[in-house]
């Protein structure tokens, strides 16, 4: 992105106008979905060096449980839902009412809870996104897996690095049962969404 795309407080306080709805209505979803459990805010908006990327968001080079969905829509983009294995156990147990073993691979049960979870996070931030826009987005079906974050994130913002002097990072952070958990909700806006929120932040 550009270094005249978050130069000043008004710009910030646009950019974070236009995620905003997107994290209250993912966070009003996944506290129906977890009965009150879990919670998502909006810590920051800015804008980073590719470089960068994996500092910002606080991405280790450990393996992480990741559900990723694609942005449907002429737009494109992706989805990114990271947590580690532990804190993937605990959600699935809340869920489903039962103990699960971190070391054992997911049954085909747990991992729908995770897909379930990645469908309405996404699908909630997403109808946001819509409605800010006016023009319609909705999530892939979403695909579980275990992955490096740090390196699928990279991956996922090279689209942005190649049209752009940095990329947009919009940090979200996750709270459960009142306590702040090392999850990540990472939105990775092709370079067309992007430029379609520019617009919308500048005219906010």
């Amino acid at each position: 992105m550009t270094a005249n795309v978050i130069n000043n407080a008004h710009a910030k306080r646009a950019w974070e106008q236009v995620f905003a709805p997107a994290i209250e209505k993912a966070s009003s979803a996944m506290s129906a979905w977890t009965h009150g459990e879990v919670t998502l805010a909006l810590d920051e908006v800015r804008e980073a060096a590719v470089e960068e990327v994996a500092v910002t968001l606080d991405l280790t080079d450990e393996l992480s449980t990741l559900v990723m969905l694609a942005v449907g829509g002429d737009l494109g983009g992706q989805l990114i839902l990271t947590f580690d294995r532990v804190n993937a156990c605990r959600l699935i147990e809340s869920l489903l009412g039962r103990d699960i073993d971190a070391t054992s691979a997911w049954s085909e049960l747990e991992i729908s809870a995770l897909q379930e979870t990645g469908n309405i996070l996404g699908s909630a931030y997403l109808n946001a996104m819509t409605a800010l826009t006016g023009r319609r987005f909705w999530p892939s079906p979403p695909l579980v897996t275990e992955d490096y974050a740090m390196s699928v994130v990279q991956q996922a913002v090279m689209s942005q690095a190649m049209t752009e002097d940095r990329v947009l990072l919009c940090r979200t952070r996750f709270s459960r049962l009142g306590q702040r958990v090392e999850w990540n909700l990472i939105f990775v806006p092709s370079p067309e969404l992007l430029e379609l929120l520019r617009e919308t932040a500048e005219g906010l």
